[in-house]
């Protein structure tokens, strides 16, 4: 009896992946251990091993298929004396993704979202009008439609009344058709503006937003109460809209988001919106580092390693947050939870987005395992492949922008952690030496950043106290 190779869940929190690549084809025997396929989840692309040994009967799901769900059967394996299928199937079969997309009327132009929405609404789509480019219907426009308004014959039905709206509104959908952009008329119906009295100076005399800008507020025949606004006029919401309220004077291109790219923005605008952050910034003195750093790549040259100041501030950071233990933890709701070692997840930054491969025991660990974890890592972060566990987790974060040049910046918590360090360049600053005198000295700036649910004030000064400390009194690092 074939055995059902189904999407795998790569991680704890994946739902679906790329089927980037088969490795295998119909006909191949495979055992278990060996590698099928390559699938590409929110972070990283990984290798799916086979847990059964068989012959590849069929491959149901094309390599290059996007967002597969997990448990979606991708192919079938046979035991002895069972046959292949004849043929693979050359791409996979593309689902419908509602009723109402499925029973769009040709020549109708809405988002997906819309004609769901539609759908779900018993909209007429047909009797919308769309307030994104191109006419297209968006979801301001379903949302803004009266709901049950299934399909009529106009032959046996009475016109119903009119609604009111306001004259902007009016001017850019009924009669002599104004044509603007979503943005433009939106800004009319919130300045009171008519759209009719506006000369475009768009694509075919399109009005855009400078032309409403630029026009005399209150120049609208009528007003109306912001429920009696036309959909054209409703806010545009949802990011995949937003594209709608560009200026259409500038030339522009759409590039799909790919899995990390929406991951990295859906985990930070949550951080940002949960977690209520506090930053703390001090200034360091790093010529003491720098020198100790130096002598220590002569010693260890022999050995192939080179240290870099990366390294030892991932070493100062996991040191500090052992000895501040207050800024090692994670706020879990009703919980806090506390951790006796400190892993580092250290941001790189990779074509298309940013992963945080984390060092373990950083604060344990010995500058030159830093260095060697941190290549490793680091290289195989660029080549996507690290595993799940080596990017996912970690108790806190370091991000260096200092040899972009950044003075200073601060970053966004990697939740669920609550403590994040944003590193500035180090560079010649005028400096109060320790006997007082002025001098000269190589100095950063390094911000933390704190989820002030976990960590308080004062223990986060401490932190960066501590932090700063290891820094400039740097042998306490190989001690």
């Amino acid at each position: 009896m074939p055995i059902a190779i189904k999407m795998p869940a790569l991680s704890p929190t994946m739902e679906q992946g790329n089927l980037t690549k088969w490795l295998v084809k119909v006909g191949d025997t495979v055992s278990s251990g060996d590698i099928m396929a390559e699938i590409e989840t929110d972070k990283a692309t990984m290798e799916f091993e086979a847990v059964d040994e068989g012959t590849i009967l069929s491959i149901d799901v094309a390599e290059g298929t996007e967002n597969v769900k997990v448990g979606t059967v991708i192919a079938q394996l046979g035991g002895e004396g069972e046959a292949a299928a004849p043929a693979v199937k050359a791409t996979p079969e593309k689902p419908v993704e509602s009723a109402a997309a499925a029973a769009a009327p040709a020549g109708v132009l809405a988002s997906p979202m819309a004609q769901r929405m539609a759908a779900e609404k018993g909209v007429d789509i047909t009797t919308i009008k769309g307030s994104g480019p191109g006419g297209r219907i968006v979801k301001a426009d379903i949302e803004a439609a009266e709901p049950g308004s299934a399909p009529v014959s106009p032959a046996v039905t009475a016109p119903a009344p009119a609604p009111v709206v306001s004259a902007a509104a009016k001017s850019a959908t009924a009669g002599d058709r104004v044509i603007a952009s979503p943005l433009a008329k939106r800004l009319a119906a919130e300045m009171n503006i008519d759209l009719a009295a506006v000369k475009g100076s768009g694509p075919n005399g399109r009005i855009v937003r400078a032309d409403v800008e630029s026009a005399t507020p209150g120049s609208a025949v009528s007003a109306a109460p912001a429920a009696l606004i036309a959909p054209s006029a409703a806010p545009v919401a949802m990011a995949d809209e937003t594209r709608a309220l560009l200026d259409d004077r500038i030339p522009h291109t759409v590039e799909k988001l790919s899995g990390m790219r929406k991951t990295i923005a859906r985990r930070l605008t949550e951080s940002m919106q949960q977690a209520p952050h506090i930053y703390l910034t001090v200034d360091i003195q790093l010529d003491k580092l720098l020198g100790l750093r130096s002598e220590l790549n002569e010693v260890l040259e022999k050995e192939g390693v080179k240290l870099s100041v990366n390294d030892m501030l991932v070493k100062a950071l996991g040191k500090a947050l052992i000895a501040v233990p207050e800024c090692n933890v994670t706020f879990a709701g009703k919980e806090l939870i506390r951790y006796s070692r400190a892993d580092v997840s250290v941001a790189v930054s990779i074509p298309g987005g940013l992963i945080t491969p984390i060092v373990q025991d950083a604060g344990g660990r010995t500058l030159a395992s830093i260095a060697a974890a941190m290549k490793d890592l680091g290289a195989r972060a660029k080549e996507g492949k690290l595993q799940i566990g080596e990017y996912q987790g970690g108790t806190a974060s370091l991000s260096n922008m200092g040899m972009m040049g950044i003075k200073q910046f601060t970053a966004v918590i990697n939740p669920p952690q609550s403590t994040i360090l944003a590193i500035g360049a180090g560079e010649k600053r005028p400096w109060v030496m320790p006997d007082g005198s002025l001098g000269v000295a190589t100095a950063m700036t390094a911000t933390g950043s704190f989820d002030h649910r976990a960590v308080d004030g004062a223990d986060g000064a401490r932190l960066m106290a501590a932090f700063r400390d290891y820094v400039e009194k740097p042998l306490a690092l190989v001690a």
